[in-house]
């Protein structure tokens, strides 16, 4: 059985996206970023994807995920609504809406992606709830040499309880960005 793991990109003062919402500060380095280790290893083992709305809606047209979304596999994405129209699909990658919440979301994705990884990505509240509920084996995390002196912080609403991290790996990688990886413990 693969793993769940949670990947993002922040600054150096903890956040994924600027306060007028833009998360270009933390990509300027996207040319050549799957082109690194860590992406090709995570593109490999990666056999569903779960994601916010937000993060889904990031994409001006749904559409392009389709065949150029560097995770072309079953996409899983929480909402509180569904949308009226599906974005198009292919053989590999598919969208899956869902309302019931993290953990149906998370137990739909690792029945997809058996026996490969669930790779959590984009929205600090998906990343947040994954967290809190304990079903994140692995934190990927980059961070790049900015600060952004505000926006949208990681782990600002990550529960009161205490997460055990045990650092697996830290890369640094072109472009200044470095990559940490952490297994979580019970």
């Amino acid at each position: 059985m693969g793993k769940v793991i949670l990947g993002m990109t922040l600054s150096l003062d903890g956040f994924i996206q600027d306060c007028s919402g833009s998360v270009g500060a933390l990509y300027p380095d996207l040319d050549t970023l799957a082109t690194t280790e860590p992406m090709r290893e995570a593109i490999l083992n990666t056999g569903a994807v779960v994601m916010g709305w937000n993060a889904f809606a990031m994409a001006k047209d749904p559409d392009s995920y389709a065949g150029n979304y560097e995770f072309q596999v079953p996409i899983f994405v929480l909402t509180h609504t569904l949308p009226q129209r599906r974005p198009k699909e292919t053989e590999q990658l598919t969208f899956t809406f869902l309302t019931e919440g993290i953990e149906r979301a998370i137990a739909q994705a690792k029945a997809a992606a058996s026996p490969k990884d669930v790779t959590i990505i984009g929205g600090a509240n998906t990343a947040q709830q994954s967290l809190n509920a304990g079903l994140v084996d692995e934190l990927q995390i980059d961070i790049m040499p900015v600060l952004l002196c505000g926006g949208l912080r990681l782990f600002e609403a990550v529960g009161a309880v205490q997460i055990r991290l045990e650092r697996i790996k830290v890369l640094e990688l072109p472009g200044g960005r470095t990559h940490l990886r952490f297994r979580t413990l019970a």
